[in-house]
């Protein structure tokens, strides 16, 4: 028992919690196994390694700011049938990531572009990955506030660190001159330094008049598309799925054509 105690104390201090906590149940385990010395120490630390990975994933979550955690899995391709699964199961093997790519979801309100951008977001967490999440209204306000506070070259990390930054909900603000910079440089920061997963609901040829300025929307959207892969989503509201499988009609969505250079998975 003094022993048993003694190796519970030297785990814990080595910082190994859960090998600590489990170190009974893992030896009662491999007596009733008849495991070799090997085999024990190895399930024990495999237990401990898998106990850090979780806490990891859990606290880059909740630091990634998603507005909830749908997986790719949950989301009903056949309510889509214009989306092509194969292309967002290429994105889903997270390559973009590591060629610096962007991703755009383009398409009518409701049809399902956040949820597609936080399932791959959720897999890059899984992956160990890091991506911070929000809107495009926040992100302004954000950077305005701290732009106020001179303390911008600090917030500015927030933007740039993670392997992935969501801005979802492009196209339901119009942007002054200052906002439009704002973005430009968020854009610029990480052009081929990181990926940028961009909702939108506006077409391309709109930015000129949702950014007040044609030149900053031409410069934002020549770095944005030069690395990209573009889904164009053309459907029914998916939050209203269920209403319209009972027979409940909503107005036909606008069709949101891709205009720019793109590379498709």
């Amino acid at each position: 028992m003094v022993e048993l105690e003694h190796a519970r104390s030297i785990l814990s201090e080595l910082g190994l919690a859960t090998a600590s906590e489990l170190l009974d149940a893992k030896i009662e385990d491999a007596m009733h196994k008849e495991a070799t010395y090997l085999g024990f120490l190895s399930e024990l630390l495999n237990a401990e390694i898998q106990e850090k990975r979780r806490r990891s994933e859990e606290t880059r979550i909740k630091l990634s700011r998603l507005p909830h955690r749908k997986t790719l899995e949950e989301f009903d391709f056949s309510f889509q049938p214009s989306i092509d699964v194969r292309q967002i199961k290429e994105l889903s093997t997270l390559a973009f990531v590591a060629r610096d790519e962007n991703v755009i979801f383009l398409g009518p309100p409701g049809v399902g572009k956040t949820h597609l951008a936080v399932g791959l977001a959720m897999q890059a967490l899984r992956s160990g990955m890091t991506v911070y999440y929000t809107s495009l209204a926040h992100l302004i306000a954000d950077l305005k506030k701290a732009a106020q506070q001179d303390r911008l070259s600090r917030r500015w990390q927030v933007y740039t660190r993670p392997d992935i930054l969501i801005i979802d909900e492009v196209g339901y603000m119009q942007l002054e001159r200052t906002s439009a910079e704002l973005l430009f440089r968020v854009i610029c920061s990480r052009y081929e330094n990181g990926s940028i997963i961009l909702t939108s609901n506006k077409y391309f040829g709109d930015w000129g008049e949702l950014m007040n300025d044609t030149v900053i929307a031409t410069a934002i959207l020549d770095r944005l598309l030069h690395h990209s892969h573009i889904i164009n989503i053309r459907g029914e509201s998916y939050r209203l799925k269920d209403r319209l499988k009972g027979g409940v009609r909503v107005v036909p969505p606008a069709d949101i054509s891709v205009k720019g250079n793109s590379k498709n998975a």
